[in-house]
């Protein structure tokens, strides 16, 4: 009876060894990058900047996203607080799109024309200046509904993150760079660099790296204060995996004048005709 005991506790113990050890590597930084990435510092980089790891290509300026656009199918997604961190945040609606294409990834600043690397999300860009760029790609911004859809990748009931119902680790996504995943973040990652929270139809960094303007103007406070648009995803600062929900939003002002400085967390990325 004893040795049957003694023999249970081994078991247990590892067990909970075991399982603390596959959080840890979740937290240690190799682990946060995707294949052909390194941890350096805050960000995962290729380790040879003249061999472009997948999914970025190589470009005059170095390794940069590919421009791949993907085919969102119209849909009908219910949109609700079934997460229990949704309730008092999110209204019950529907949601319905027509078929759109958007971008496989973030804006980098090297689509961007943007000095420094090339593969690393473009950040601190004003709505307008987003907009802007979409429409000289022949696009415009994402509408909320359409990057929920895009985001859910048109199942129904939508997943909690883009790459499904669980799993807010390290691995998947670009965030906590200044405190839970890493640490000194002062901006966003390389895109592409989390394919293990990559959506099933192949959209990268929608949760985390920089949060993504949409075309919708946030409700009007009670108080009259000035306008502010909405972001969506969840950027590299967030600490919280409730940020990084298909649900969740942010608002961030319009003018320049009353966010003093350009949001070193917002980016961007567009949509197209299907």
């Amino acid at each position: 009876m004893a040795r049957a005991v003694a023999a249970a506790i081994v078991v247990a113990a590892i067990g909970v060894a075991v399982a603390i050890a596959l959080g840890l590597r979740d937290r240690e930084p190799g682990a946060r990058c995707g294949p052909g990435f390194v941890a350096t510092g805050a960000r995962c980089l290729p380790p040879d900047p003249a061999r472009c790891p997948a999914p970025l290509v190589s470009t005059g300026a170095g390794c940069d996203a590919p421009s791949v656009r993907v085919l969102v199918p119209a849909a009908a997604v219910a949109v609700g607080p079934s997460d229990w961190e949704a309730e008092g945040r999110v209204q019950p609606r529907s949601v319905r799109v027509q078929a759109f294409r958007i971008d496989a990834f973030e804006v980098t600043r090297g689509r961007l024309g943007l000095p420094g690397d090339p593969a690393r999300a473009a950040a601190g860009v004003t709505r307008d200046r987003a907009s802007a760029f979409c429409a000289s790609e022949g696009g415009r911004l994402p509408t909320e509904d359409e990057w929920i859809v895009a985001a859910a990748s048109a199942t129904n009931p939508p997943r909690r993150y883009p790459w499904g119902d669980t799993g807010a680790v390290c691995r998947r996504a670009a965030w906590g760079l200044d405190g839970l995943c890493a640490r000194g973040g002062d901006g966003p990652d390389t895109v592409g660099a989390h394919p293990a929270g990559d959506t099933p139809l192949g959209l990268h960094d929608l949760a985390g790296n920089v949060a993504e303007w949409v075309s919708d103007d946030a409700p009007p406070s009670a108080g009259g204060a000035p306008p502010s648009g909405i972001v969506k995803g969840g950027s590299w600062r967030d600490s919280l995996a409730s940020e990084l929900r298909i649900w969740a939003s942010r608002q961030v002002p319009l003018r320049a004048e009353q966010a003093r400085t350009e949001d070193p967390t917002v980016g961007f990325r567009c949509v197209y005709p299907p």
